[in-house]
């Protein structure tokens, strides 16, 4: 298996210390590749807002960067962690370009049973409203999330804050692992069973095949299927499935 850090931090510091522990973890529990990547050391644009990536897909984006290298190496890992300093309360803005550059994968997610969780390095508070933002993100994009960890860094450390950081670290990674090694597709929850449906016949009922997300859709089989992946939902979920479409069907209408 293969592991993925990407690191939103301008220095070698605190996150990326957090990531190496973690993934130095993973290859003791069993047999695991990682990398390290540090976005500081890519070539990434910001978005433009030009929509071209939603309307007819993501390799026409006219920022020719390293994005596509990037997206690469999430294609090729079973695991991927985001990192970042809080800045201002918020991701780094190294991190949040990366994602803005993702955007186009909250309309056509397609990391379906890989693994995510996420890393916030800080020095006093309020992370844990980041690490709720990037658990979001990482089920938006489609991972199965296991939820991130927040993780004080307040300088100069001490030797207690730096024994609870490990500590910390070591939870974190045995229970990203445990997630790693089922692979499983979770039976979603109601709010994304209803993301899903209301998405899909938005879609299916206001696009056509010279929109991306309608061809995505459509060969995906999605606009016949009950989620995003094969699942068997319970009589309750099934009925609400349909109740989200009609509902959906009532916006578009009004």
């Amino acid at each position: 298996m293969k592991v993925t850090a990407f690191i939103g931090s301008g220095r070698k510091r605190h996150s990326y210390n957090a990531c190496e522990k973690f993934l130095q973890n993973l290859q003791s529990y069993g047999d695991v590749e990682y990398e390290l990547v540090r976005l500081s050391e890519y070539n990434l644009g910001t978005c433009r807002g030009c929509r071209v990536c939603f309307d007819k897909g993501e390799e026409h984006c006219p920022s020719r960067d390293d994005r596509d290298i990037l997206i690469g190496k999430i294609n090729d890992s079973d695991g991927v962690i985001f990192a970042s300093p809080n800045y201002s309360f918020q991701v780094s803005g190294l991190m949040k370009v990366f994602l803005d550059r993702l955007g186009y994968g909250f309309h056509r997610p397609d990391f379906f049973g890989k693994t995510c969780t996420s890393i916030v390095a800080q020095g006093i508070g309020k992370g844990e409203s980041i690490v709720k933002y990037l658990d979001f993100v990482g089920k938006g994009l489609g991972f199965n999330v296991v939820k991130g960890c927040c993780l004080k860094t307040l300088e100069p450390m001490t030797e207690k804050s730096q024994a609870k950081f490990d500590r910390m670290v070591d939870i974190q990674s045995r229970r990203f692992y445990a997630q790693l090694i089922k692979k499983e597709f979770p039976v979603p929850t109601f709010w994304w069973l209803m993301m899903f449906r209301m998405a899909r016949t938005s879609i299916k009922k206001m696009l056509d095949e010279s929109w991306r997300d309608y061809t995505y859709f459509r060969d995906k089989g999605w606009f016949e299927s009950d989620y995003f992946y094969p699942v068997r939902l319970n009589p309750v979920k099934k009925l609400t499935g349909k109740v989200f479409d009609k509902l959906a069907l009532q916006i578009i209408r009004s």
